[in-house]
């Protein structure tokens, strides 16, 4: 019986496969095909983006079957590759690279001296630090005088410092030469001046009268106190009327003068005194400024006159009591005004 044309057939003489079994190793003779030149191809694209950590290719029996394309993994992530073209083979499609911008780290220098560089401005400029230097040095030559035993004059040279301290800074606003190398300047002399010669006086003073333990521990209160305050004072914006603390000017004033004056208290109290002058400089309390000190009535400054002519140690206490005890006040006062 004659067998139909659409019927595999199932002799073996002929010279091809039965049936159509031999489209399955063409079929898959091309894939692999295929297969090689996708992988050839991505190789080829991977190195020319400089990636190494490609993962090796899945067997065939691995890979997904997709109609119009394929997926290669990569460590980094999932590339997709493009129908393959007979002209021109697959095409790799890579996400855009974008690059930030890169910020200038070029500083410029900061001038010593802002503004016209006259000779005049130059001059007035080294008149103003030549008062900085000198209350620096004035200092220097206070602990070398202190260590000499010359208790007294070392004060004086500490009075001297705080005239230059005050003048370096009335000469630069009043000339307009102010400027960030002064103020830093001013700074540093103000350390030595009175963060180190101030301490080192006092400690001179009270090494007679006192424990040395008792004397060392108050001078370097004084020292601590003094550095956290001007490296505070830097950092802080000024306030125009008051102060934030005691001053380091005015407490090494305060320690001058009561070493030239002689203070007839016992030594607990001079050391408690110390101490509690140091905590006031790192203290929040406002103290007002010797400009609005000036502003203040005539009578107010007549008292202290009579009473130093009268008993100048007792007038010199009372003073500086007071001066300590207005911060609280107007601490507590400023307080009531906000509530």
């Amino acid at each position: 019986m004659p067998r139909a044309p659409w019927r595999r057939r199932r002799t073996t003489d002929s010279p091809r496969p039965a049936g159509r079994s031999w489209t399955g190793p063409l079929r898959r003779s091309g894939t692999l095909a295929r297969q090689v030149l996708l992988v050839r191809v991505g190789r080829r694209g991977a190195e020319l983006h400089g990636a190494t950590d490609v993962l090796p290719e899945p067997r065939y029996q691995d890979r997904p079957r997709r109609r119009y394309g394929l997926k290669r993994f990569h460590r980094t992530g999932m590339e997709t590759i493009a129908p393959i073209s007979p002209l021109v083979g697959p095409v790799t499609v890579d996400p855009p690279v974008t690059t930030a911008p890169v910020e200038s780290t070029t500083a410029t220098p900061v001038p010593l001296l802002p503004g016209e560089r006259t000779p005049a401005r130059r001059m007035k400029f080294a008149l103003v630090n030549a008062c900085t230097l000198a209350s620096l040095l004035l200092g220097i030559n206070a602990i070398f005088v202190a260590m000499q035993g010359e208790v007294r004059l070392a004060a004086f040279l500490l009075i001297a410092c705080v005239a230059f301290d005050g003048l370096d800074g009335a000469l630069a606003r009043k000339l307009g030469v102010s400027s960030p190398f002064g103020a830093q300047m001013d700074s540093l002399a103000d350390m030595c001046s009175f963060g180190l010669a101030a301490p080192v006086v006092v400690y001179a003073s009270l090494a007679g009268s006192v424990p040395t333990a008792a004397a060392a521990v108050a001078a370097a209160l004084v020292a601590a106190c003094a550095a956290i305050r001007l490296a505070r004072f830097n950092v802080s914006p000024s306030d125009g009327r008051f102060f934030s603390g005691v001053p380091t000017t005015m407490a090494a004033a305060v320690l001058a003068l009561m070493v030239v004056i002689g203070m007839p208290v016992p030594g607990a109290v001079q050391i408690a005194g110390v101490a509690l002058l140091a905590f006031t400089m790192v203290s929040s309390f406002p103290y007002a400024k010797l400009a609005r000190l000036v502003k203040l009535p005539p009578w107010v400054w007549l008292a202290p006159v009579i009473g130093a002519l009268i008993d100048i140690r007792l007038t010199f206490g009372l003073v500086v009591v007071g001066y300590l005890i207005s911060g609280p006040v107007l601490w507590l006062r400023q307080r009531r005004t906000i509530a």
